[in-house]
C-alpha cells in the first residue's frame, strides 16, 4: 500500500512552478550578466568610482534583464497552453481515428509512445473527447504570475552575492578574487542541483557547469557584451 493510498487525509504536495533546470539556468544567466561587468574591470587600475559604475551597472543590468526573463516566461505560458488547446480541440475534430491517435502519439515522450498499443493510444483519444468543451481562449493563472517572480528574483538576486565584496573591501583586487570565488561556487552549486534533478554525477554536472559559465562570460565579453 502506497503512502498516498494509507494517508488519503493527507493534503497533496504542491507542484513547483519552477523545476531545478530552470531555476539554474536563471541563475546562470543572472550570474553570467554580473560577471561581463566585473570581468571587464581592471582590479589594477580601477579605484572606487570605476567600481561605483560597474555596481550600478550590474545591479541595473539584471534588474532590467530579471524583468524582461518575466515577462518572456509569462510569454512562453501562454504560447505553450494555446498550442496544446489547439492540439485537443484538433484531436477531437479529427474525423480520422488513425490520424487522431498519430497526433498524440507525436506529443508524448518517444519512450511513452512507444510503448503504448493503437488501442491505449485510441483509449486517450476518447478521453480527450470526452472532456468538457475547453476554453475559449487561454489567460494566465495564478502559479504563472508566481513563476514569473521566481524568475526575476533569481537573475535580479543572483547580483548581490558577486557585487558584496566591492561593497564591503576597499581594495579592487582582493574584492574581485572573493567575487570570482563567490560565482564559481554558484554555478558549481546550480550545476549540482541539475545533476541532482536529472540523476545526472551532482559533482560532474556542477563542475561543467562551472566550464559552461566561464566559456559563456568570456565570449560576451570578447563581443563586447
Amino acid at each position: 500500500m502506497t503512502s498516498s493510498e494509507s494517508a488519503p487525509e493527507s493534503a497533496p504536495r504542491r507542484r513547483r512552478v519552477l523545476d531545478p533546470a530552470e531555476r539554474s539556468a536563471e541563475v546562470l544567466f543572472g550570474v553570467i550578466m554580473v560577471l561581463t561587468f566585473t570581468g571587464s574591470l581592471s582590479a589594477a587600475t580601477s579605484g572606487r568610482e570605476e567600481v561605483r559604475t560597474m555596481l550600478i551597472g550590474a545591479i541595473g543590468c539584471n534588474l532590467a534583464w530579471g524583468i524582461v526573463d518575466a515577462i518572456m516566461y509569462l510569454m512562453n505560458v501562454l504560447g505553450d497552453r494555446g498550442r496544446r488547446l489547439a492540439l485537443l480541440r484538433r484531436v477531437r475534430a479529427d474525423g480520422d481515428a488513425r490520424r487522431a491517435d498519430a497526433v498524440i502519439a507525436g506529443e508524448l515522450p518517444p519512450l511513452v509512445a512507444s510503448v503504448l498499443r493503437p488501442e491505449e493510444l485510441d483509449a486517450i483519444r476518447r478521453r480527450l473527447a470526452a472532456l468538457p468543451e475547453p476554453r475559449a481562449r487561454v489567460w494566465l493563472e495564478r502559479d504563472d504570475f508566481r513563476g514569473a517572480l521566481g524568475v526575476f528574483l533569481l537573475v535580479f538576486l543572483s547580483t548581490f552575492p558577486i557585487v558584496v565584496p566591492f561593497l564591503l573591501m576597499r581594495q579592487a583586487m582582493p574584492a574581485l578574487r572573493v567575487s570570482n570565488a563567490i560565482a564559481i561556487v554558484l554555478l558549481f552549486l546550480a550545476g549540482r542541483s541539475v545533476g541532482h534533478w536529472a540523476g545526472l554525477r551532482p559533482w560532474r554536472t556542477g563542475l561543467a557547469m562551472v566550464g559552461i559559465g566561464v566559456v559563456l562570460v568570456a565570449v560576451t565579453i570578447a563581443l563586447g557584451g
